[in-house]
């Protein structure tokens, strides 16, 4: 999957101008609630922490979020903020068990190989509301 295509999926689904979010190269998104300095480095920090699995924990759990927006999934994990974009083609199956692990999966070498490929900087362009 492309950069471009990601991009594009993660900008129709997270449409709240105040939220500043970092890509990377497996479909994993980190959400900036709090945005500050360098956003790729805040997100790397973040991924780094909460991206890899680790068996038996917390860092292993998934859950699966049906789209309205795009086609596709969302996988979640341990921390709310990190989301992991799962396209119709890449699960071997479409039920929810296939797409969190191909997610969770993705999600692990983003955490793994940090590999930024996106910014999303929306601080400038936050309003209030």
């Amino acid at each position: 999957m492309t950069t471009e295509i990601l991009v594009d999926v993660w900008q129709r689904l997270l449409t709240d101008p105040r939220k500043s979010w970092v890509l990377f190269e497996y479909g994993t998104c980190v959400v900036l609630t709090a945005p500050e300095g360098d956003l790729a480095e805040q997100a790397t920090g973040i991924l780094g922490d909460f991206g890899p699995v680790h068996a038996g924990s917390s860092a292993g759990d998934f859950g699966v979020i049906h789209l309205d927006d795009a086609d596709g999934w969302v996988v979640t994990g341990h921390h709310h903020d990190v989301l992991t974009y799962v396209a119709p083609e890449e699960p071997p199956s479409p039920d929810d068990l296939a797409v969190g692990l191909c997610g969770r999966s993705k999600r692990h070498r983003d955490g793994t190989e940090l590999h930024v490929v996106h910014v999303e900087d929306r601080r400038g362009s936050a309003h209030p509301v």
